[in-house]
């Protein structure tokens, strides 16, 4: 891991730090799922848990070593012989194991968390690292609460760890108390008094008690550091720490700073989600990168400026991250450009319609309404509803449904494709599968649905039900939209409002 000056390794530590969150305790199989996902994104190292701290904790390092192959799996201890011999059985199975074995560096930790000297604490250190070391080649030493350390002591440390036989040396902001440059000045100081520093890669772990983690963990990387230790969305102890998405996107974006990760970008938007449902914290909608109005523009003056060239106002592109486009949100202060933008997508023709007149009706919906919708489009849209059609139309001519115990499911689908019409008959799971199954006999195209959302407009059994579909083909997504107080035909409605986009 010594070779390229400008590789940064990722650490991810969402299922050791990012699970100390309160609440939001995985099992074994859903560390697993997740460390799959790491691994297919791509982070060097794995932190799986804090062995002796619980038998679950154990367990998931020895699941977690078991199931992962290419990153590194860490397994956290505090500097002694018992934490460490735990450590070492629970990674007997690990391809690439690495014990992060350490202890606290500032006066304030030596002094009311050890009631300790700093020489006491500095032979702890050592011997810890020393230790481990007989058991596993890759050792890993924080020196806990770094952020507030006397620096002198801190490269002291770090110089001896590292002959001890530390591979790595880990630079807490623990407390997230750094400013940036303080924080960039403090890997600097190592780097320049450090003997020995070639021998190790220094890597920094930031909190965002102050909202600086993604700030210190970037200025530690421009003064020196290799690794980075993050969590999906930012998640773990108190205000959380640095988010692994806004690192890796920032380098990716200043590929001034010369620094680069193994990161595959594109899962983010999916590992967030992830995240998100299996330990119950929502991400807030704000958020960089995966928040939902990370690329959502509500501004005309915006939305005009990304539809003419995404570039505009966007530096990233939505794809990068998992998201298939940006989001043009229709409120009061939505222009034109935005709601011809979102008619076109609905399939109706602008060049027959009064957008002026459409424009103003719309501005009194919007001002009595947070977000217009799609059904709020439609309903605006009735008068017009004789000009909606697509330039390559297929619609259903014929939709008649057999159901219910003990029969198969089973739907009979007649199109209307540019004035021919073609008949199928097929069965399905359920009335909507078997329709879909239907179409797709008919239409000949190999179509994955990715979304399928059924609502009821107002409510109550004879209600309008909304259907909002997105499906993928050719490795493009289309949105669909169908409504009808029969289910099955929103939901072909949908499909084929959806299809009839590409074909």
């Amino acid at each position: 891991m010594l070779h390229d000056p400008n590789r940064i390794y990722i650490f991810d530590t969402t299922l050791r730090d990012g699970e100390q969150v309160p609440g939001c305790q995985l099992t074994t199989s859903e560390k697993i799922e997740i460390a799959l996902r790491l691994e297919a994104l791509g982070v060097d190292v794995i932190e799986a848990g804090f062995p002796i701290s619980s038998p679950g904790d154990f367990e998931s390092v020895v699941a977690l070593s078991k199931a992962v192959r290419e990153p590194i799996i860490c397994a956290l201890t505090r500097a002694n012989t018992k934490d460490i011999d735990c450590a070492v059985e629970s990674l007997k199975h690990a391809k690439r194991p690495r014990i992060h074995t350490g202890i606290g560096s500032s006066d304030m930790h030596i002094k009311y968390k050890f009631n300790s000297t700093r020489e006491d604490i500095l032979q702890r250190g050592v011997d810890a690292v020393k230790y481990a070391k007989r058991f596993v080649e890759d050792i890993e030493f924080y020196a806990e609460d770094a952020g507030r350390a006397d620096d002198a002591f801190l490269a002291q440390m770090v110089e001896a760890v590292i002959a001890a036989g530390a591979t790595v040396v880990n630079i807490p902001d623990t407390n997230g108390y750094c400013l940036p440059d303080q924080y960039g000045a403090k890997i600097k100081y190592l780097m320049d008094h450090v003997k020995n520093i070639d021998q190790a890669i220094i890597s920094v772990h930031c909190h965002n008690d102050l909202g600086l983690a993604t700030a210190n963990t970037i200025a530690g990387i421009q003064n020196g550091a290799r690794q980075a230790e993050c969590t999906i969305n930012g998640i773990g102890e108190r205000a959380g720490n640095t988010a692994l998405e806004e690192v890796a996107m920032i380098l990716k974006t200043h590929q001034a700073l010369g620094k680069y990760t193994n990161i595959n970008s594109k899962h983010f938007y999916e590992l967030s989600g992830m995240v998100s449902r299996m330990m119950r914290m929502p991400v807030q909608p704000n958020k960089a990168i995966v928040g939902k109005n990370a690329f959502a523009h509500s501004s005309g003056i915006h939305q005009d400026g990304v539809l003419k060239h995404r570039e505009t106002y966007e530096i990233m592109n939505p794809e990068d991250v998992g998201i298939d486009q940006s989001s043009i949100i229709l409120t009061a202060r939505s222009g034109r450009h935005a709601l011809k933008h979102h008619l076109e997508r609905l399939g109706y023709v602008l060049e027959k319609i009064n957008i002026d007149d459409v424009y103003e009706r719309f501005l009194v919906v919007a001002d009595s309404k947070k977000e217009i919708k799609d059904d709020d489009l439609l309903a605006l849209m009735s008068g017009e509803g004789s000009e909606r059609n697509y330039k390559a139309g297929v619609t259903v001519k014929l939709l008649q449904v057999m159901c219910g115990d003990p029969l198969v499911p089973t739907s009979i689908v007649r199109l209307d494709i540019r004035g021919e019409m073609k008949e199928a008959v097929s069965s399905g799971n359920g009335p909507v599968d078997a329709t879909i199954k239907a179409i797709n006999s008919i239409i000949e195209k190999e179509v994955d649905i990715k979304d399928f959302h059924i609502d009821a407009i107002h409510g109550g059994s004879n209600d309008v039900s909304k259907v909002n579909m997105r499906i993928k083909y050719d490795g493009k997504h289309y949105n669909g939209y169908g409504f009808s107080t029969d289910i099955v035909a929103a939901s072909a409605n949908a499909y084929l409002d959806a299809v009839n986009k590409f074909i």
